[in-house]
């Protein structure tokens, strides 16, 4: 079997989020849940805990980002990007 790119999902505090996905992506959220708690060992993880993880995933191998993230300017002081 394939090498997911997420690995278990930690147990963090919840938060609410509300988000509307087209129907395919969230058949393919929760069968990358099913497949995810299957490898693990594990039941399936709740779809939505897979939207951070995957999202932080995202944003730390886009390369494109982290080169916009090296200029000073982009950064607030806060760490959060800038819009400036």
């Amino acid at each position: 079997m394939a090498k997911l790119k997420l690995g278990p999902i930690a147990d963090h505090k919840p938060v609410k989020v509300t988000v509307e996905l087209p129907a395919p992506l969230h058949r393919s959220l929760t069968a990358y849940a099913e497949i995810l708690g299957r490898e693990a060992g594990q039941p399936p993880v709740d779809p939505v805990k897979l939207i951070v993880p995957m999202l932080e995933r995202f944003i730390a191998t886009d390369r494109g980002f982290a080169k916009a993230c090296r200029t000073p300017s982009i950064l607030s002081p806060s760490g959060s990007v800038s819009n400036s």
